[in-house]
């Protein structure tokens, strides 16, 4: 039986522009990784219809919010349309301790306020959808969005790619089942990344019997 080594959970960042597929990878990968968790968003926007609080968003007051931010309580932070947003700093602290992995389902402007706070523990990566047309044509195909709304995401998405190179990972989501391989390839090579596992010291140790 393999012995299990202690190991520092990691942080894993997905970006994407609108309809390149991120959201469809998050969902395949906390469905079939039991180690990974998504990390919960705090914001001040009263609940919509079915969220749940500590399960969809931690609810709090712009008192409470503010008064963390004061306190450096947050990893990454923003105010959208008057509303705030933020990642607490605790409890992904303690997913990582105990040894788990935090998922993040974010744009780059997040990304680059966790790079500066937690750099050691991020894993960064970026999905690329394979044309300018196949992006289009996914927005298009969901029948969510009225042609205007599709425009101004395809706008959007020209100033979310141009930030692709601030990632440690590109994938190229063309075929969705390729995407899901790489994606866990990503996942499975950092984990076994010799500083994320803390207990190889204790290990080594024990099969030289040297301290």
């Amino acid at each position: 039986m393999t012995k299990e080594i202690k190991r520092r959970g990691l942080l894993l960042v997905l970006s994407s522009p609108s309809g390149a597929g991120k959201s469809t990878l998050s969902r395949i990968l906390l469905q079939q990784d039991e180690n990974i968790t998504l990390s919960v968003s705090m914001t001040t926007r009263p609940p919509r219809a079915g969220e749940q609080d500590g399960v969809d968003y931690n609810f709090v007051t712009v008192e409470e919010f503010e008064t963390l931010v004061a306190e450096d309580g947050f990893l990454e932070h923003a105010k959208v349309f008057d509303n705030y947003y933020g990642t607490p700093a605790a409890p992904v602290e303690a997913a990582m301790a105990a040894g788990r992995d935090v998922l993040f389902d974010i744009d780059w402007q997040g990304t680059q306020q966790l790079s500066q706070k937690v750099a050691k523990d991020l894993v960064r990566v970026f999905i690329l959808p394979p044309s300018k047309e196949t992006l289009e044509s996914r927005l298009k195909s969901r029948a969510q969005d009225s042609d205007e709304v599709v425009a101004k995401r395809m706008s959007k998405a020209n100033q979310e790619i141009s930030h692709w190179a601030e990632y440690d990972y590109i994938i190229v989501n063309d075929d969705l089942e390729k995407a899901e391989q790489e994606l866990f390839s990503i996942l499975r090579a950092e984990r076994l990344k010799r500083e994320r596992q803390t207990g190889l010291v204790q290990f080594v140790h024990d099969i030289t019997g040297e301290e």
